[in-house]
């Protein structure tokens, strides 16, 4: 025989006792997949089919956490019944029905750590040891969190916001949604139960700007029948703005209804608005209502220059108003009209 007849024959041979495997593997029926949670039960399915004249002398249940370490959990044997050698299942492992035909089994008090590969195992004769194998996927819903990051306004990037999906199983993952110019980054930290946490941080270079604009974190996992969603809204600190609102350039004397606003943009509000006189005390005329100046009555005293001040934890700014006080009533329509009627 030539050594390519010899390998042909070989591959044949590889072949049929690989085929036959299969089908006696598929005689030993199980599901191939089964997720719980943590504290939660789980039934492991498994039963013989078509036994024909194959005599089913014993079934044993093994659990492998990893590759090639297997330890046998749960016995069934049709003259001395049902044992539990290992003890970390002792009191959670128990048959639901105890026949060879369905030795199926229930686990309770699942932790993480139950994860693995479970394999049904029959001994039989003459056609030797039959498997079929159960992988229990364990499932933990993260803690999921976010929030903004109160920072202050400046040149260089910072965290503005974080999210977090913790002690989850899988894995979770974490997307933004956000028109600000920012980048963001990921770590993931194993925990020592099996699950994981991830944690998510969005970086930015803050302007008073960005103050109150809207981010959200989108947190995704298996668990959780959409995306956990959080919606935020950045928090920028920064100093005083300061404007004066509601000179009209129409100050004659005798007015009675002159107001100026100090109106201020700054994070966090301001604590203190102080009005004064360029020249020193305000005229006795004007009286301060918090952030309003108000007028009693035009006059010459008022022809002055108003200083606004503002201060909040971050720092202070002014602004200043020079007020004109005119001799008369100005209007400009009125005196349109008066000069075409004359």
């Amino acid at each position: 025989m030539s050594d390519f007849t010899m390998i042909n024959c070989c591959l044949i041979l590889g072949a049929y006792l690989l085929s036959s495997q299969a089908v006696w593997s598929q005689r030993v029926r199980v599901e191939y997949e089964v997720t719980s949670n943590p504290n939660g039960s789980v039934n492991l399915r498994c039963e013989f089919t078509d036994s024909g004249s194959t005599k089913l002398t014993q079934v044993s249940w093994m659990f492998e956490r990893v590759e090639g370490d297997r330890h046998n959990i749960a016995v069934f044997h049709p003259v001395y019944g049902a044992s539990f050698p290992n003890k970390d299942f002792v009191g959670r492992v128990k048959f639901t029905q105890g026949s060879l035909e369905n030795p199926s089994i229930r686990i309770d008090k699942l932790s993480m750590a139950d994860a693995g590969r479970y394999i049904c195992e029959y001994a039989t004769y003459p056609s030797g040891n039959e498997q079929g194998t159960t992988t229990l996927i364990m499932l933990a819903k993260p803690k999921n969190s976010a929030t903004a990051i109160p920072v202050q306004a400046g040149s260089s990037e910072v965290v503005v916001a974080r999210c977090e999906a913790a002690q989850g199983k899988p894995e979770a993952t974490i997307s933004w949604n956000t028109a600000i110019a920012g980048r963001y980054n990921h770590t993931s930290v194993p925990e020592t139960d099996g699950t994981v946490t991830v944690k998510s941080e969005y970086r930015m270079i803050p302007t008073p700007a960005e103050n109150g604009k809207e981010i959200t974190c989108l947190v995704n996992q298996r668990t959780q029948n959409e995306p956990k969603t959080f919606h935020l809204k950045l928090v920028v600190e920064y100093p005083p703005t300061v404007t004066i609102e509601g000179y009209d350039n129409n100050w004659y004397m005798g007015r009675t209804d002159a107001v100026l606003i100090c109106e201020a943009d700054a994070n966090p509000e301001p604590t203190n608005v102080t009005w004064t006189a360029a020249s020193g005390q305000l005229p006795p005329s004007v009286w301060v209502d918090q952030k309003r100046l108000l007028v009693k009555k035009v006059d010459e005293t008022v022809n002055t220059t108003f200083v606004c001040e503002v201060k909040n934890s971050l720092g202070s700014a002014k602004k200043e108003l020079s007020a004109t006080v005119i001799g008369e009533w100005r209007n400009a329509g009125m005196t349109h009209a008066l000069t075409s009627l004359c």
